[in-house]
């Protein structure tokens, strides 16, 4: 504990200088789909890789140090996050590039932005990570899907950098991707990913686009604070089965509630805490265990600590 007092203290006295922005005590509600959750302890947006690099070579040692991205598939606790939280927004983070079938895309890059790419350059094969909320850097680590496929379906290979600030490139088969989950360390960042795509056109791709949309604004919560399906399905079952069976399908804690519309989604009503959110969560999975045995794993990444 005297170690984080004096973090406290003193933390933007201690860290290297760099060219991007620190923001000490930042807001990081904001930044997440449920809108909870606690500050920063500070906030650093790089100005690009080297500037990244340079702040991993020259950071304190035993600094907690994590990385957020869209936020789509996010619960910040209310107590806040200790130490320094990453947020790649810089243009640098934000650049795309074409090759011969390919395209790279930074991890900053938002998936729905790839949607007018596809439409205008004319390929195919990413329409359903468009169709996932988010930006591109957050989908490897937990191997992002829907609609049958995923990102090992697609990817080449990610630019990443590692918790000393080495830059490197690492091709899709050292991943291990498979079912929401992959081989990446934590200390991990990504910079950016190359997708294989394919020549296809305008009207196939608009097509399964809109069919993708008009799927999800029928059986998931839209324009409502989520953050897509909580739990992972375990193998051979689907979570909203379980917590449908488990009479969880229309659990509210404070506000934070059970989706009408799909139950493996949880709603931040307008007035729900972090604390709210995670222990309904944790309520389900617990009474889902009590009738069927079976032990629901969460899909949403929870970061910081409690108030």
């Amino acid at each position: 504990m005297l170690g984080l007092k004096l973090f406290k203290k003193n933390l933007l006295g201690i860290l290297p200088k760099v060219r991007g922005k620190y923001t000490p005590n930042a807001k990081l509600a904001k930044y997440t789909w449920f809108g909870v959750g606690g500050p920063a302890e500070v906030l650093y947006n790089p100005a690009d890789a080297e500037d990244l690099s340079h702040f991993l070579k020259n950071k304190p040692y035993n600094l907690p140090v994590c990385i957020i991205g869209g936020g789509s598939n996010l619960l910040i606790r209310d107590g806040g996050v200790p130490g320094v939280v990453i947020k790649l927004d810089a243009p640098s983070f934000r650049k795309i590039s074409f090759g011969e079938n390919t395209i790279t895309c930074g991890a900053g890059v938002k998936n729905a932005e790839l949607k007018k790419l596809m439409l205008d350059k004319q390929f195919g094969g990413l329409e359903f990570l468009c169709s996932i909320p988010g930006v591109i850097g957050g989908s490897v680590k937990t191997n992002a899907g829907c609609f049958g496929r995923s990102v090992k379906d697609v990817i080449i290979e990610a630019q990443i950098i590692d918790g000393v600030g080495e830059i490197k490139n690492i091709p899709v088969e050292d991943l291990m991707l498979s079912y929401r989950s992959s081989f990446f360390p934590d200390d991990w960042i990504i910079l950016s990913i190359t997708f294989r795509t394919y020549p296809d056109s305008t009207e196939n791709i608009r097509k399964k686009l809109d069919e993708q949309k008009a799927y999800r604004m029928k059986n998931q919560p839209y324009n409502q604070k989520t953050a897509g399906s909580t739990f992972k399905n375990p193998e051979g079952l689907h979570a909203w089965e379980l917590i449908k069976k488990s009479g969880c399908d229309n659990l509210q804690i404070g506000g934070a509630k059970v989706s009408d519309i799909h139950c493996n989604f949880l709603i931040n009503t307008g007035k729900a805490t972090a604390a709210d959110i995670e222990t309904l969560g944790e309520t389900i999975i617990k009474k889902v265990r009590e009738k069927t045995t079976v032990t629901l794993e969460w899909e949403i990444k929870r970061m910081g600590i409690n108030k």
